[in-house]
């Protein structure tokens, strides 16, 4: 069963979570419903159809939109990727677990494993975690999404614009 703190923290995801199919078939009404958010980089709440835009045509996330729960009131301290991110898997203010600001290939810092993300939250109620796209909360093992409650990841480490030979940050 899901508990209120879970509850609080979906809104926080920026993954997919799906019950697991080789649990028992649950009854529909206590099926527990899946779970996609989408995260992106640089995009303005007002930047996707179904928030108002009339510049930028997005049926698909709009469908999306429409047949689920649409959480708008998510902050975050820092307008930064990685800052961000750990605070949207986290729950908690990016330089209270000690990431502030965006991390480069091979840095000596990255999500720490004493943090309970999302899907380490997920998996008790049988949900099977899949995070598809840039992950930049740690390039080295031990950071990566599969050390980190993730079953399945597709994607990169860090950004698309940042590259670990003559790398600048």
């Amino acid at each position: 069963m899901i508990n209120l703190k879970t509850i609080f923290r979906l809104g926080l995801v920026s993954f997919i979570s799906l019950p697991a199919s080789s649990q028992k078939p649950v009854p529909t009404q206590t099926k527990l419903p899946n779970i996609v958010l989408i995260f992106i980089d640089d995009m303005g709440y007002g930047d996707v159809g179904c928030f108002g835009s009339t510049q930028y045509n997005t049926p698909n996330i709009d469908r999306l939109a429409s047949t689920g729960i649409r959480f708008t009131n998510f902050y975050v301290a820092q307008a930064v990727s990685s800052a961000s991110r750990a605070g949207l898997l986290t729950g908690c203010y990016s330089n209270r677990v000690g990431i502030s600001g965006a991390l480069g290939p091979n840095s000596s810092i990255g999500i720490n494993a004493d943090e309970e993300l999302i899907p380490e939250l997920l998996s008790p109620s049988g949900y099977k975690n899949a995070i598809v796209g840039k992950w930049h909360l740690g390039d080295h093992y031990h950071f990566l999404p599969l050390q980190n409650g993730f079953q399945e990841y597709f994607g990169l480490p860090y950004s698309n614009d940042m590259w670990p030979v003559n790398y600048d940050g």
